[in-house]
């Protein structure tokens, strides 16, 4: 039986649960103080466009002598963006 949601769907769904774990994230930052829990929560890893090419900035410069193009993607998980994935993936599973 094939699945009825299209996987820009499903891609979609996963990624605003990311970013909302990771907003939550970020909220709880703040309003925690200063302890071992709050720096759990602050904790973050960035992966960057600008890596994958060697590129320390996080900014891709494609030059046509005529035009110059920058790109530039940054992507920033936390452990609360892990709980917003996972919470996005089982209620995907959970609402067929």
């Amino acid at each position: 039986m094939l699945n009825k949601r299209s996987l820009s769907i499903i891609v979609l769904i996963l990624f605003f649960g990311t970013l909302f774990g990771t907003l939550l994230g970020e909220l709880l930052g703040w309003v925690l103080p200063d302890s071992v829990v709050r720096d759990f929560f602050l904790k973050s890893i960035n992966f960057n466009l600008g890596n994958v090419v060697g590129n320390e900035t996080g900014v891709v410069t494609l030059d046509l002598i005529m035009l110059s193009i920058k790109f530039g993607l940054t992507l920033t998980f936390n452990f609360t963006s892990i709980i917003g994935f996972t919470t996005a993936y089982y209620f995907l599973r959970y609402f067929r």
